[in-house]
């Protein structure tokens, strides 16, 4: 964690300790769907008398680098300030085991605007983190130098265990109420992490963790892995059955371990349905399709609950449409056509692994995780249990 100098830039009204649940259970297909209310997520009331400092949070992924600088509020925190660039760190990794020169040099660009706003903000401490590409990365420690070095953010490269900590500490607030375990995930870029919460009755403290897993495929990693785009439809449903197949294996192990959960979670009550949130750009696009949204929207994403069939469709025809074509989609464009069937296929096998009847989607993760241990609210860090919770999560082998 680093101490940060003080100092404007435009505010983003961002994510608060609350958040509203909304259900859209309209589809895509034939007439435009009517969208979720679109009610920004709640704003904390600043305590009187509340210490001014700022905190931040970086997240330095796979595809993307992101900023989050709030200040204490209430029980929670009030955004000030935020930045999203996709950088792509991770391009090319799968073939090189390396970060190459220009994607190093698209992250540093996307980390000197960090640094500046750090400065220009009244930052009182900050804690940066990069994810799976810089822990693959066979250059990974000289690149968090070379940052270091240039910008003066000082990145820790965290652990799979630390990234699903933080991702369901950022997050859980979203999880609908319901008895029994519920299911977490978060796909990155070049990984995604799946995480076993049960969330304690009458409380917003953080979820216990029951289990996890981090597996090696994110929308960059899994893209990059399997053979380019074909010309033809029957080319694209053969490489998305090949992605659906490495996905599929590497949750075979946990699939196994949490199906007394699963079978739980199903009879907990009388039609008791299955929880399920997900954090990530892939969950955000795919409820904007399903929104049929002009232009992304947070305010109406972030807390929406989508039918499970709704996705199913969507991915389904996202994976057999050309590329051209998916570039042409509103809130998909050119940065995110190359890689959505990539996250549709791991969202699929998630879906298949835990067959919610409804999707939570969360515009927030990581950088919430972290400004909620930074600032320290009482519901961020409980005292370490039997179990394992967001708070205190112990290894997994």
């Amino acid at each position: 964690m680093n101490r940060a100098p003080s100092g404007a830039s435009q505010p983003d009204p961002g994510p608060a300790p609350g958040g509203q649940r909304r259900r859209a259970d309209n589809s895509r297909d034939g007439a435009r769907p009517a969208p979720a209310r679109q009610t920004p997520p709640r704003i904390a009331a600043a305590r009187p008398g509340a210490p001014r400092q700022a905190y931040a949070a970086i997240d330095l992924g796979t595809n993307n680098c992101r900023l989050l600088i709030a200040r204490p509020a209430g029980d929670g925190f009030v955004v000030v300030d935020a930045f999203s660039r996709v950088v792509r760190l991770g391009e090319g990794l799968a073939q090189t085991g390396r970060l190459s020169d220009q994607a190093m040099e698209r992250a540093l660009n996307a980390l000197r605007v960090c640094a500046d706003k750090l400065k220009r903000r009244n930052v009182h401490l900050a804690r940066s983190v990069a994810t799976e590409a810089c822990r693959r990365a066979s250059n990974g420690p000289a690149f968090i130098e070379r940052v270091r070095a240039e910008t003066g953010i000082r990145l820790d490269i965290i652990s799979a265990r630390e990234e699903a900590r933080l991702a369901v500490l950022g997050c859980h607030i979203l999880l609908e109420p319901g008895p029994g375990p519920a299911l977490v995930f978060d796909i990155g870029g070049g990984s995604t992490e799946l995480v076993l919460v049960e969330t304690i009755p009458g409380s917003d403290a953080p979820p216990l963790i029951r289990d996890w897993v981090s597996v090696p495929w994110g929308v960059v990693s899994l893209t990059e892995t399997c053979v380019g785009e074909g010309q033809d439809e029957q080319a694209r449903i053969d490489r998305y059955a090949e992605m659906r197949g490495r996905v599929d294996a590497s949750f075979a192990d946990f699939a196994r371990r949490i199906e007394p959960f699963r079978t739980m979670a199903a009879q907990s009550e009388p039609g008791g349905p299955l929880r399920l949130l997900g954090t990530s750009g892939t969950v955000t696009t795919l409820a904007s399709v399903h929104l049929d949204l002009p232009q992304y929207d947070r305010s109406a994403v972030d807390g929406v609950i989508v039918p499970a069939k709704s996705m199913h469709g969507i991915t389904t025809r996202l994976s057999t449409m050309a590329l051209a074509r998916r570039r042409e989609l509103p809130c998909i464009g050119r940065e995110r056509a190359d890689l959505v069937v990539a996250g549709c296929a791991i969202l699929e096998s998630i879906l298949e692994l835990w067959p919610a009847q409804h999707l939570g989607v969360a515009d927030r993760g990581i950088r919430e995780g972290i400004l909620r241990s930074l600032i320290g609210t009482d519901d961020t860090m409980p005292a370490p249990t039997a179990s394992n919770s967001a708070g205190n999560m112990e290894k997994r082998r």
